[in-house]
């Protein structure tokens, strides 16, 4: 009799035991997969903030530092891309013709919303107050974020919707691509 007491005795304490284990590991499990989404959101905001801070700085920055404020911003792969698509058939040293652009950046880039012809971000030539009126993440895949942008000038009633991919690279954000329409003749 004394052997079964014992025994139940035994069999009580390890099971006790065991559950709290088996909660902790389901905790912990819980714990660790909000932290990796609370990291992806707090990335998220950082780019989102960046993002808008940059774009209306370029906007209000000095005429003659556009270009370098352009290529500080963006990557060494969409400053050239985005400098050829300015330039397709001008009358300028090293512009492509439209044909000559696509076979060049196809392979890369979505040809087709490369805005050529336009300028930087926006259609429009002339500006007095660019601002960010729309800055939405439309997806994130690791450190590359899609945000649905729309810039309004509001003296001249203008907006410009456009797509912006930024990257998180070498611990900066950087603008890989902007997704705009051509101007149509």
């Amino acid at each position: 009799m004394t052997k079964k007491i014992f025994i139940i005795g035994a069999l009580a304490i390890l099971s006790c035991k065991e559950r709290p284990k088996k909660e902790t590991a389901e905790i912990s499990v819980q714990q660790s997969g909000s932290a990796v989404y609370d990291d992806e959101k707090k990335e998220a905001d950082e780019a989102h903030n960046w993002l808008e801070t940059h774009i209306e700085n370029y906007f209000a920055g000095d005429l003659g530092n556009l270009d370098k404020m352009m290529k500080d911003m963006t990557t060494k792969d969409y400053y050239d891309y985005k400098s050829d698509a300015m330039n397709v058939d001008m009358d300028v040293d090293g512009s492509l013709t439209q044909k000559e652009f696509e076979q060049k950046w196809k392979a890369k880039f979505d040809t087709s919303k490369a805005g050529v012809g336009t300028g930087f971000l926006i259609t429009g030539q002339d500006w007095d107050s660019i601002k960010v009126v729309k800055c939405q993440l439309i997806s994130q895949k690791g450190e590359e974020f899609l945000f649905d942008v729309i810039l309004s000038d509001a003296s001249h009633q203008l907006s410009y919707p456009i797509k912006v991919k930024v990257i998180k690279e070498n611990n900066e954000f950087l603008i890989a691509d902007v997704l705009q329409e051509d101007i149509q003749p």
